[in-house]
C-alpha cells in the first residue's frame, strides 16, 4: 500500500528494505549455510559497489541503473541454479517440481541478465539505440536457441547429470536474451525494462519454490506480477502488443534528420521573453515534460517557473504521458524530486479532456508522445498510439534544441502548426531564461 503514491513511496521502500534485511539474516542463521568468509566477502563487495553507484547516479541515468540492477538479480538466480546443479550432482534424488523450478529459474534469469545488459548499453548509448537485427535470420535463430535451451532442460529432467547440459542451457538462454533485446529500438525501451523486471521476479519466485524459501517466493511473485501488469499497461499506452515489441521495436537514438522538404516548411520561432509574456497572460498553463527535460535536468527550473505563475493566479498542471522518458514513471520521479505537488501531475486521459480549455501548453523536450500523426497518418509507425493532444490547446510553446525527430525517427507535425512557437534552446537554459523574464514582468 505504501508504494501506491509518491508521498509514501520512500517509507514503503524502507519497509521493503527492512523486510529483506530480516529475510537475509534469517537465511544466514540456517544451519549449514556454508563458508561465512565468502558470504561476508560477497556482501562487502556488493555494498562497496552498489551504494556509491546509487548515490552518484544522475536522475537521467536512473533507467539504465534500473536495467543493470534488475539484470544482476536475474544473473544471480541463474548462477544459484547452476551451483545447485553442481551441489546435487545433477539434481540427483531431487523432487521433480524443484528440478523444473530450478531449470526455469536458470533459463529466465539468464535471459533477463543478458537482455538487461543490452538494455543498459542502449540507454547508456554504448550501443546504438536503433534496432540491431540479423534480418530474416533473426526470428529463426531466436526459435532455434529457445529450442536448444528447452532441450537442455528436458535432458536434465530426464536424468542427464553432465554439467555441460546446464552450461548449454545457460549459453542458449543468454543468446536468447541478447537476440531478443538487440532488435528493440529506443522507443520501446520503457516496455522492455518493465518486461525484464517481470522476468527477474518470476525467476526469483521459481528459485524460491526450488529452495522452499517462502520469502523468495513472495518477493519474486510481487515483482513478477507488478512488472507484468506494468508491462501490459505500458504496451497499451503505446498501442503496441508485447509480442510485436519483442519481435522487433522501432526507433533509435540516432534518428535520421527530416527530409529536405520537411526542412523547408515554415516554423515559427520565439524567444524566452516572448514566451514569458505569453505565459504570464494565460489563465491556464499545462507543462508537458519529456526526455529533453530529463537530459537537461530542468525540473527544478520548471518548478520555479510554475511557482511564479501560480503566484500570479495562473493555474499550472503537468500532463504526464505513460511512456515519456526512458522508463515507467520517469517524469513523475523527476518532478517529485523538484517537489512538484503530486496532485498537479495529471494522467493522459485527464489532461486530454482539459487541453481544449488550456491557454498555453508548454512542451519541454517531449516529442513522439505529442505527435498528431498518431491520430491522422495511417502510414506513420506511431499511428494509433495514444498521445497527449496538445494540438487542441489555444497556444503551444515547444522548448527543443533542434528540429530533429524523436526515438520513432519521424517528423512531428505539431511543430508546423500555426499555433506552435518553437524555442530552440536547451531545456534548462530556456526555462531558466523564462523564469528571469517572469521576475521582471
Amino acid at each position: 500500500m505504501q508504494m501506491r503514491g509518491p508521498r509514501t513511496a520512500v517509507r514503503g521502500n524502507w519497509i521493503a528494505a527492512a523486510g529483506m534485511a530480516v529475510a537475509v539474516v534469517a537465511t544466514l542463521l540456517i544451519d549449514g549455510m556454508g563458508n561465512w568468509l565468502l558470504i561476508a566477502l560477497g556482501i562487502g563487495i556488493g555494498t562497496v559497489i552498489s551504494i556509491p553507484s546509487a548515490y552518484k547516479v544522475k536522475m537521467t541515468a536512473m533507467p539504465q541503473m534500473v536495467a543493470l540492477f534488475n539484470g544482476l538479480g536475474g544473473g544471480a538466480i541463474a548462477l544459484i541454479s547452476w551451483a545447485q546443479f553442481r551441489d546435487t550432482a545433477g539434481f540427483v534424488d531431487y523432487p521433480l517440481h524443484a528440478v523444473i523450478s530450478s531449470l526455469f529459474a536458470a533459463l529466465v534469469g539468464s535471459i533477463s541478465f543478458w537482455g538487461s545488459l543490452i538494455a543498459y548499453g542502449k540507454l547508456q548509448e554504448l550501443l546504438s539505440g536503433k534496432p540491431i537485427t540479423l534480418g530474416r535470420l533473426q526470428q529463426p535463430i531466436n526459435v532455434f536457441m529457445i529450442a536448444c535451451a528447452v532441450a537442455a532442460c528436458v535432458v536434465v529432467i530426464a536424468g542427464g547429470t553432465s554439467e555441460w547440459w546446464m552450461i548449454a542451457l545457460l549459453i542458449a538462454s543468454a543468446v536468447v536474451g541478447l537476440m531478443v533485446v538487440l532488435p528493440i529500438g529506443g522507443a520501446d525501451m520503457p516496455v522492455v525494462i518493465s518486461l525484464l523486471n517481470a522476468l527477474t521476479g518470476l525467476s526469483a519466485a521459481a528459485k524460491g519454490l526450488a529452495l522452499d524459501n517462502t520469502a523468495l517466493i513472495v518477493a519474486g511473485m510481487i515483482v513478477g506480477a507488478s512488472g507484468s501488469i506494468l508491462t501490459s499497461l505500458m504496451a497499451q499506452a503505446m498501442n503496441r502488443s508485447i509480442p510485436a515489441i519483442v519481435a522487433g521495436g522501432f526507433g533509435g537514438g540516432a534518428a535520421a534528420p527530416p527530409s529536405a522538404g520537411a526542412e523547408e516548411r515554415p516554423v515559427r520561432s520565439t524567444s524566452a521573453s516572448d514566451a514569458a509574456i505569453q505565459l504570464a497572460y494565460a489563465g491556464k498553463v499545462v507543462v508537458v515534460p519529456g526526455y529533453g527535460m530529463a537530459v537537461a535536468q530542468a525540473q527544478h527550473a520548471v518548478k520555479e517557473m510554475a511557482s511564479l505563475l501560480e503566484k500570479q493566479g495562473i493555474e499550472v498542471s503537468y500532463a504526464i504521458h505513460p511512456v515519456a522518458g526512458r522508463m515507467p514513471g520517469h517524469m513523475n520521479v523527476l518532478l517529485a524530486e523538484a517537489d512538484v505537488p503530486y496532485e498537479a501531475l495529471k494522467e493522459m486521459d485527464e489532461s486530454n479532456s482539459e487541453f481544449s480549455q488550456t491557454d498555453v501548453a508548454l512542451v519541454i523536450g517531449a516529442n513522439d508522445v505529442i505527435n498528431p500523426a498518431a491520430d491522422t497518418d495511417p502510414a506513420s509507425p506511431i499511428y494509433g498510439m495514444p498521445i497527449l493532444k496538445v494540438n487542441h490547446c489555444r497556444s503551444i510553446i515547444v522548448i527543443k534544441r533542434s528540429m530533429s525527430p524523436g526515438f520513432a525517427g519521424i517528423d512531428n507535425e505539431l511543430y508546423y502548426d500555426p499555433k506552435t512557437s518553437m524555442l530552440f534552446q536547451d531545456a534548462k537554459t530556456a526555462t531558466t531564461d523564462i523564469v528571469e523574464e517572469l521576475k521582471h514582468l
